[in-house]
């Protein structure tokens, strides 16, 4: 019975995912079906991680697919409870990670300017240059010196709200969002009493 109710739960969260990238992301059936599946895998990753790592928040995570461009939603706010993405926005990535080729590069260099891929817990606020903002800790060795790099969950006005024809905002290699996006992502987290775990990859 335990596993009947496990697997219609898995269906129902292909299917709601699946309703959620074709009204929110203008792309066709077949690449939002990679999408959908792309996530359901990183998010199982991170489940697992968790059950590991019982300091983290295991009701709720971040996923950033840096594959998909900078003008479409890629910033998921991803519910353990409900087994499916609950809000989703833009999110800038490195100005250094930009190349002529269109394939995005990433460092973990200091000054490098570029996006860091991996897990990262989220720390405590600030206010800094862009107001309130939140230090990021890597967890791997691809991001692990993201603390000394200054890269930070922030906003800046600049940001565009929904999606756009063409490429937004650059940052400094930081996940920069929408001001009014932010506000949600800083309700998430100021409500937490635990870190919550951001996955950016590729």
């Amino acid at each position: 019975m335990k596993q009947k109710i496990i697997i219609i739960l898995s269906v129902l969260g292909i299917v709601l995912l699946s309703n959620f990238y074709l009204k929110s992301t203008s792309v066709n059936s077949e690449t939002s079906n990679r999408i959908v599946d792309k996530t359901l895998s990183k998010a199982e990753e991170i489940k697992a991680f968790l059950k590991k790592n019982s300091k983290y928040n295991k009701e709720v995570f971040f996923l950033l697919d840096m594959r998909i461009p900078s003008n479409k939603y890629r910033f998921f706010v991803y519910d353990t409870k409900k087994n499916q993405i609950t809000d989703s926005g833009l999110v800038a990535h490195g100005s250094g990670s930009v190349t002529v080729t269109g394939e995005l590069q990433f460092s973990n260099t200091d000054g490098s300017l570029m996006t860091s891929l991996g897990k990262y817990y989220i720390g405590n606020s600030y206010n800094g240059t862009f107001g309130k903002a939140y230090r990021m800790y890597g967890l791997d060795t691809s991001n692990s010196n993201a603390f000394l790099r200054n890269i930070v969950l922030h906003s800046h006005k600049k940001m565009p709200y929904e999606e756009q024809i063409s490429p937004i905002v650059l940052s400094w290699g930081c996940p920069m969002l929408n001001e009014k996006f932010y506000l949600r992502i800083q309700d998430v987290l100021d409500k937490s009493d635990k870190n919550v775990l951001m996955y950016i990859y590729y």
